[in-house]
């Protein structure tokens, strides 16, 4: 089976180069202070650097995810925040940008400011009026596995297909065209008493491939993300770097298409090197 998707203007998939996302923090209350602009001249410079550095896609978040932050704004700050950081960065590159948020509000403002991606965390259920407004403009799609009903007899891995069955079912009751979504095992937001959530990250980070299952490419994002602190002991986001890097080589030996990250340089070296093993030592 050869999977094959879009994100706005890029094929992603089998047999097409590793795409790299940008992370564009336009929210003071993110986790990794190095990934935040909030001034204009600050994205701006965030922005060409990504760019220069060669990233395919520029992600960008208006308020925190972090499952482990109180982070809560109202949403038509979050609306403020993104829709001013999207034409800046639509009048300054000429680049496939995308939404991080669950807001259906949000989704929509960006959407008509210009993004043609949306990234949802929630896959799709944290706001009911999200598919609505999917149904609506048919962007591209980078949705997250989100559980609404813990099943702690299966295996992490299993969890993960399953609340991402959910969401694609969700679009095809919509009608809308599969070939635009991207899925995301989310790593670090599943946190049960049961499993230590990291534990649980490192069991789905070692069964990605049977995310193939889906027939959808697979994206990632574990860029400076805690999991990484416990095992190398580095509780600042900021010492987590190389921790990050050497995870991100292991999911690329696991199917993995898409690469979200703070560090844009360094991941495309990592990628070029495990594409390299990969086309010249494994058969």
């Amino acid at each position: 089976m050869v999977i094959y998707g879009r994100l706005g203007r890029l094929e992603v998939g089998d047999g097409y180069p590793v795409r790299v996302v940008g992370v564009l923090n336009v929210s003071p209350e993110s986790f990794y202070k190095g990934s935040i602009a909030v001034k204009d001249v600050e994205v701006k410079e965030a922005v060409l650097k990504m760019v220069s550095e060669g990233c395919d896609v520029i992600d960008i978040g208006g308020r925190s995810t972090a499952p482990y932050l109180q982070t809560e704004i109202p949403v038509e700050e979050e609306v403020s925040r993104v829709v001013k950081a999207v034409k800046i960065v639509k009048d300054l590159v000429d680049i496939p940008l995308s939404v991080d948020t669950f807001r259906a509000k949000v989704a929509e403002a960006a959407l008509k400011a210009g993004v043609d991606i949306v990234n949802d965390v929630t896959g799709l259920k944290g706001d009911e009026e999200m598919i609505k407004v999917v149904k609506d403009y048919q962007p591209s799609l980078i949705i997250c596995a989100k559980e609404l009903r813990p099943r702690p007899h299966l295996e992490p891995i299993e969890r993960v297909i399953s609340a991402l069955k959910e969401s694609l079912d969700m679009l095809v009751r919509a009608d809308y065209d599969l070939s635009k979504v991207v899925v995301d095992p989310c790593i670090g937001f599943f946190r049960y008493r049961e499993i230590p959530w990291y534990v649980w990250d490192l069991r789905v980070i070692a069964d990605l491939d049977y995310l193939r299952i889906l027939n959808r490419p697979i994206a990632i994002g574990v860029s400076r993300k805690s999991f990484i602190g416990v095992l190398t002991g580095r509780e600042k986001p900021e010492e987590r770097l190389y921790g990050s890097l050497a995870i991100t080589s292991i999911a690329l030996l696991r199917s993995v298409h898409v690469i979200r990250t703070h560090d844009v340089a360094v991941t495309k070296d990592v990628i070029k090197v495990v594409e390299g093993y990969k086309k010249y030592i494994m058969k």
